[in-house]
């Protein structure tokens, strides 16, 4: 599905078609998804005792241990922003910048006035996947 967007650019009217992803409908005529899946029933309490977990008491635990550490992980991502943070990052480069944001899949982090060996970039994108480790001061 595409909806028509007009933008202004130096005085000019273009329209752009910009294109908008939807999950497919599911059998029930839903967008969540279906039950009968191969990955569902993976996930699934049938394939809970394959995986280690003896009773629906051990799950709860390991779910609210992951909420817990989640939250934490959130928290200082939002602890960071404005802050300077150092990167290390692959084949032994470390640089430093301004924490702005991270995308929702924290996938990317958004800097400024990111130092590098080879010069300041005002702006920048770092891949997370790029990334070592990062520090900050509290």
């Amino acid at each position: 599905m595409t909806a028509p967007v007009t933008t202004t650019a130096e005085g000019c009217k273009m329209k752009v078609t910009v294109a908008v992803t939807r999950l497919p409908r599911g059998p029930d005529g839903s967008r969540g998804f279906d039950p009968n899946s191969l990955r569902f029933q993976a996930l699934g309490p049938a394939s809970l005792s394959s995986m280690g977990y003896r009773n629906k008491a051990d799950l709860e635990l390991e779910q609210q241990s992951r909420v817990a550490l989640r939250e934490r992980y959130l928290r200082s991502l939002l602890a960071m922003t404005g802050q300077p943070v150092s990167f290390t990052m692959y084949e032994r480069v470390s640089v430093t910048a301004l924490f702005g944001a991270s995308d929702i899949d924290i996938l990317n982090f958004q800097v400024s006035e990111l130092q590098t060996p080879l010069g300041t970039q005002r702006e920048a994108l770092l891949r997370c996947s790029d990334i070592i480790a990062y520090s900050f001061e509290l």
